[in-house]
C-alpha cells in the first residue's frame, strides 16, 4: 500500500474507531496515528516521533494560556457570574415582546465570552434561563432554541479555547484569532437578537412582554454585568494594545476573576476547590485530544496526503470559492456530529494546506471554519447543544428543541456568507493591531 493510500485508510479507519467502537476521539486519533507512522515509515521512527513530538508540542509555553482560561471560566461559573449576568440583562430586556430570550441570547453571549465552551454554557443557561421563560409564559421552541444557539457563541466569541487550538495547529497569532472572530461573533448575536425579535412579530404569544422594572432596578442589576465587561474588557483589551500576550491574558483574567469572586464574596473553599478541579478534568481531556491530533497530524504529513489534496484541488477547474463551500460543508456535518475541538484537530491538517495553496488568508479561514462548525453543534438530527438542552428541560420535547434551534440557523447562513463576501470582517481588527 503507496503512502497516499494508507493516509486515506487511516483517515476512514479513525472515523470507524470513533463512531462505531466509540473509543474516544484523542485515544484513537493516538493509536491510529502511532501505528500508521509506523507502517508507512518502521517502528523505531514512530517511538522516535512519539517521544520529540510530544515533548515538543507540550513544552511549549504558549499551551499553557489553554488551562488558565478555563480556570477564569470555571471561577466565573462557580461564583455565579453567569446568573448575575443573566439577572442584568432581564432587567433591562425583559420588559419587551420577547425580551426574555433576547436577555438569555445577551446572557449567554457574556457568559459564553468568559467560559469557551458550547457544552457548559448550554447547560448553565438552561438551568438559569428556561424556568424563568417558562413562569412568563414563553413557547417551549423560542426558549429552547434561544438557549441553544446562544450557547453556541461560547466558540466564536473570545477567548475560545477553539479558536486557541486552531492558533497552535496553524502557527498563527491567538491574538490575531481572538480579535478577528469579535465582529463575527457580535454580528451573530445581533442577528440572533433579530431573530427573536422577528419570531415574536409573526407569534405574538411566543414571548409575551415579562413585567416592567423601575429605573432603580435597572441601575442596580449593572453590577452583575460590570464584572463581565471587566473581564472582557481587560483579556481582549490586553492582546489588542499588545500589554498581554495570549498566555499572560488568561492568567490575568483567572486572577481577576477571582479577584471578583472574592470581593462579591460569592467564593468558597468548596466552589475553589471545584474550580481547580473542574479545570483539571477540562484541560486533561483537552490534552489528550492535542496529543493524539498532533500525532495523526505527524502520521497524514508522511503520507503526503495533505500535499497531495492540496496538489489536486488546486488543479481542479473550479473556482475557489466552491472549494471552499464544499470544505464548509463538510464542518457543517462534521460538527453534527463530533466536538468542534476534536473535529478542527482531525480536518485542519488536511484542509488547511488546501486553503493556503488557493491563497486565502489563514486567519480568516480559522474564523471562517470556527464559525461553521459551530452551526453544527445546533444542526439537527444530531446537533450537540440540541441534546444538552432537552436534557435539562425534561418536559420540553426533543422535536420542539430541534424546530427551535432551525429558526436561529439563517443567522448563522448569513454570517457565514458574510464573511465569504467580505473577509475584511475578519481581517480588519487584526490589521490594526
Amino acid at each position: 500500500m503507496d503512502p497516499t493510500t494508507a493516509g486515506i485508510a487511516g483517515i476512514l479507519i479513525l472515523l470507524a474507531s470513533i463512531f462505531v467502537l466509540r473509543i474516544p476521539v484523542g485515544f484513537a486519533m493516538g493509536i491510529i496515528g502511532f501505528g500508521g507512522f509506523a507502517y508507512v515509515l518502521n517502528w523505531n521512527a514512530a517511538t522516535g516521533m512519539l517521544g520529540t513530538e510530544i515533548w515538543g508540542v507540550f513544552s511549549s509555553y504558549g499551551l499553557t494560556v489553554i488551562p488558565l482560561f478555563i480556570l477564569m471560566g470555571q471561577i466565573c461559573f462557580y461564583s455565579g457570574v453567569n446568573e448575575r449576568l443573566y439577572k442584568a440583562a432581564y432587567a433591562w430586556m425583559g420588559h419587551i415582546r420577547g425580551g426574555i430570550a433576547m436577555a438569555t441570547v445577551l446572557a449567554c453571549g457574556g457568559f459564553a465570552a468568559i467560559c469557551g465552551s458550547n457544552s457548559a454554557t448550554a447547560a448553565t443557561m438552561s438551568t438559569v434561563a428556561l424556568p424563568q421563560m417558562k413562569k412568563y409564559g414563553y413557547s417551549p421552541v423560542l426558549s429552547t432554541g434561544a438557549v441553544a444557539a446562544g450557547a453556541t457563541l461560547g466558540v466564536v466569541i473570545p477567548p475560545s479555547v477553539v479558536l486557541i487550538i486552531i492558533g497552535l495547529q496553524t502557527s498563527q497569532s491567538i491574538a490575531a484569532l481572538f480579535v478577528g472572530s469579535v465582529i463575527p461573533g457580535l454580528l451573530l448575536t445581533g442577528l440572533f437578537l433579530g431573530t427573536v425579535h422577528r419570531l415574536c412579530r409573526r407569534h405574538s404569544d411566543w414571548g409575551p412582554a415579562g413585567p416592567k422594572t423601575t429605573f432603580a432596578e435597572k441601575l442596580a442589576s449593572l453590577p452583575g454585568s460590570v464584572e463581565m465587561l471587566a473581564l472582557f474588557a481587560l483579556v481582549m483589551g490586553g492582546l489588542f494594545l499588545g500589554l498581554f500576550t495570549p498566555t499572560e491574558a488568561g492568567a490575568a483574567g483567572a486572577a481577576l476573576a477571582l479577584l471578583i469572586s472574592l470581593a462579591t464574596r460569592t467564593m468558597t473553599w468548596e466552589k475553589f476547590r471545584m474550580a481547580c478541579t473542574d479545570t483539571l478534568k477540562v484541560s486533561c481531556m483537552i490534552m489528550v485530544i492535542v496529543t493524539g491530533a498532533v500525532i495523526f497530524g505527524r502520521f497524514l504529513a508522511v503520507t503526503r496526503l495533505p500535499f497531495e489534496t492540496a496538489g489536486f484541488v488546486a488543479s481542479l477547474s473550479i473556482p475557489p470559492v466552491v472549494i471552499v463551500l464544499l470544505i464548509c460543508l463538510i464542518y457543517v456535518i462534521g460538527g453534527m456530529v463530533m466536538d468542534a475541538l476534536a473535529l478542527l484537530l482531525v480536518t485542519i491538517p488536511i484542509f488547511f494546506p488546501v486553503v493556503q495553496a488557493m491563497g486565502y488568508d489563514p486567519l480568516w479561514f480559522g474564523v471562517l471554519i470556527t464559525t461553521v462548525t459551530t452551526l453544527g453543534a445546533i444542526t439537527p438530527p444530531v446537533g450537540v447543544n440540541t441534546f444538552i438542552v432537552a436534557s435539562m428541560a425534561p418536559d420540553i420535547p426533543l422535536g420542539s428543541v430541534f424546530k427551535g434551534v432551525l429558526h436561529f440557523m439563517p443567522a448563522y447562513l448569513v454570517t457565514v456568507a458574510l464573511l465569504l463576501l467580505f473577509p475584511a470582517l475578519a481581517t480588519f481588527l487584526p490589521g490594526l493591531m
